[in-house]
Order: structure tokens, then C-alpha cells, then sequence
């Protein structure tokens, strides 16, 4: 016998962004192994090529030379990110996790946010930022 039921149980859904082409990991692969001296224009080579990509924004803000160049390519990701999120169906609410990889780019740009506010003073994004990731993703804990 079928039932009409919906299971509640389930939860909201989870939205998986889309996997980048295999030329962009490629080609982010290649410019995290350059040289530390040109590591960083490697990757922004990377960016101009594919900018609607949040992991490579991630990227340019783990190699930022300051907090403030930081904050504005974690901004940059986490924006981008959205814009995927919601081509992907995601309407501000629903699981976003970490246990996906092609999820892994916008989230570690929203952490990287998270952790920027903190350094520059903006204490309110800072908790805007960390309430949202475990919105996202309850399983997520602070790094220690």
C-alpha cells in the first residue's frame, strides 16, 4: 500500500554545488604548486579565468599578505558562492555541509569571513558568520 505521507523526519534538504571542470582544478592544482614566490598570481591567474568559482577565492584569501586583502576575497567567494547556491535551487534555507566537496570552496570562504571580521574588528559579521555556518552545516565546529 502507498502512502501520501511526508516524512518529516528527513530534514530540510541539502544543495550540493556543482563540481568545477576538471581544467580548473587542474589549473588551481598547478598554482598552489608554484613557487611561494609567485604562488599567489598564480592562483589570482586562475581566478580571472574561472571567477565564479568559490574555491579559488578561498584560495587568493589563504595567501593574502594582510587581513584586509583577506576579508575582501573570503568576500568575494562567499558571494560567488550564493550566486551558485541558488542556481542550484537553494532558496536561504537547507543544509549546505562540509561533507560535500564542490561545497568546500564556499564554505571555507564563509569561515575565512568569519575569521577576517574577527581580525579587523567587525565582531557582529564575525557572529553573523559563525551562526550561519552552523545553519548550514550543524555538525561544523570551530577550528581549534
Amino acid at each position: 500500500m502507498m502512502s501520501d505521507r511526508m516524512d518529516i523526519t528527513a530534514g530540510p534538504p541539502d544543495t550540493v554545488l556543482q563540481s568545477a571542470p576538471t581544467a580548473a582544478t587542474d589549473r588551481l592544482a598547478d598554482a598552489l604548486g608554484a613557487p611561494a614566490a609567485s604562488r599567489r598570481e598564480a592562483v589570482a591567474d586562475v581566478a580571472r579565468a574561472f571567477p565564479s568559482w568559490p574555491l579559488v577565492w578561498a584560495e587568493l584569501g589563504d595567501l593574502a599578505g594582510d587581513e584586509i586583502e583577506a576579508y575582501a576575497y573570503y568576500r568575494v567567494g562567499y558571494h560567488r558562492g550564493l550566486d551558485a547556491l541558488r542556481q542550484q535551487g537553494w532558496r536561504g534555507s537547507g543544509y549546505v555541509r562540509w561533507s560535500h566537496p564542490s561545497n568546500l570552496g564556499f564554505l571555507r570562504c564563509l569561515e575565512g569571513l568569519r575569521v577576517s571580521s574577527a581580525a579587523i574588528g567587525e565582531t557582529v559579521e564575525e557572529q553573523r558568520c559563525e551562526a550561519f555556518l552552523h545553519q548550514l552545516d550543524p555538525a561544523w565546529r570551530l577550528p581549534r
